[in-house]
């Protein structure tokens, strides 16, 4: 008889969040005893886990058939597209991801893992709620990696207000320059010099109109490799998680176990984040889910809160990551789920 493991669908690879949940899901899973594949159809399989989507549907209904548990793990839905022209590619792939999404979770899936309450909530508004066990588990950080010790340091003669995105593009125009904006703000407000560190795809064209519009010094980092992330994350004096409504963004939590405060408007899954002792939250001051303009006042004002105290909040952040973000933590809460513990 073959051994029990679990199947993750999709494979994935590349530098984004969910290959790099994947990742660490098998390393930590395996670290358990736990062996994990990507077939579904491979004896022995006790329980899939779908990261989001797939399009092997057929084996899904396979499994279904042969009382195989389904576990989806679901991050947000696409909605910028709705708003914007993000082109007609982008706008069906979006609607087809969402629809993919929605049926897996509905007809297929056993059990439903949202990254937080906020995304819970949305695809609950807007989907309906379902009477199938679900349950929230944020996403972990390796907190040996992540941590205030190690190389890199703030600036003593400049604030710099780091910000850490996979992409700008499909529609997140908004995110980046909102970050332009309140960096600019942040400048005046100090009347210090204040660095926008940018580490993420942003096309040359934003650029342009950046610089075109900003008072404060923006260095364009690109995409860098994750094992730089724990380095800059020390390096900079408050993390800025640009993106609208994120699901839980692993910026997030790394910056928490970095000791590196967290100033942010409270859309998404950010409040449950950060709290009270993780930095702090504004309200956005106007309609987000029409990515109107911001009332950047807000988040300026608190960014000074936190810098004036900035000692205090780093200790706090790194405690509230031990508490609420181990990476064994989140192994531990998806093998409890995968194995109907």
């Amino acid at each position: 008889m073959a051994d029990p493991s679990i199947c993750i669908l999709p494979k994935l690879k590349g530098p984004g969040g969910p290959s790099s949940f994947q990742a660490k899901l098998i390393s930590g899973l395996s670290a358990l005893g736990i062996s994990t594949h990507h077939d579904p159809r491979k004896p022995g399989t006790q329980a899939i886990l779908v990261i989001g989507a797939t399009r092997k549907i057929d084996d899904l209904i396979y499994a279904k058939r042969r009382h195989i548990r389904i576990v989806q793990r679901l991050d947000g839905m696409n909605w910028l597209h709705r708003l914007q022209r993000t082109g007609w590619q982008h706008f069906l792939r979006s609607e087809r991801l969402n629809f993919q999404l929605a049926v897996i979770r509905r007809w297929l899936a056993d059990e439903i893992v949202y990254q937080s309450n906020f995304t819970r909530d949305w695809w609950n508004t807007v989907y309906g709620s379902l009477r199938k066990p679900n349950t929230v588990i944020h996403n972990g950080v390796d907190l040996n990696t992540f941590t205030p010790r190690g190389a890199g340091s703030p600036p003593a003669d400049f604030i710099r207000l780091l910000v850490v995105e996979g992409s700008f593009k499909g529609g997140h125009e908004r995110d980046l320059f909102n970050a332009v904006e309140a960096a600019n703000r942040l400048s005046a407000r100090l009347d210090r010099k204040v660095e926008l560190m940018v580490v993420g795809n942003a096309p040359q064209e934003m650029r342009r109109q950046v610089a075109a519009s900003h008072q404060a010094s923006v260095t364009w980092m690109g995409l860098v490799p994750h094992e730089r992330i724990p380095e800059l994350d020390r390096s900079a004096h408050l993390l800025f998680p640009a993106e609208i409504n994120a699901a839980c963004p692993n910026s997030v939590v790394e910056a928490l176990a970095s000791g590196l405060p967290v100033v942010s408007y409270a859309t998404g899954s950010l409040p449950e984040l950060i709290g009270e002792d993780g930095g702090a939250v504004v309200p956005y001051g106007s309609n987000y889910w029409r990515l109107e303009e911001p009332d950047t006042d807000l988040l300026v004002e608190a960014a000074v809160r936190v810098l004036d105290k900035l000692p205090e909040y780093r200790a706090s952040t790194r405690k509230r990551a031990e508490s609420l973000f181990g990476l064994d933590k989140m192994v531990a809460d998806y093998k409890k789920v995968l194995l109907g513990e």
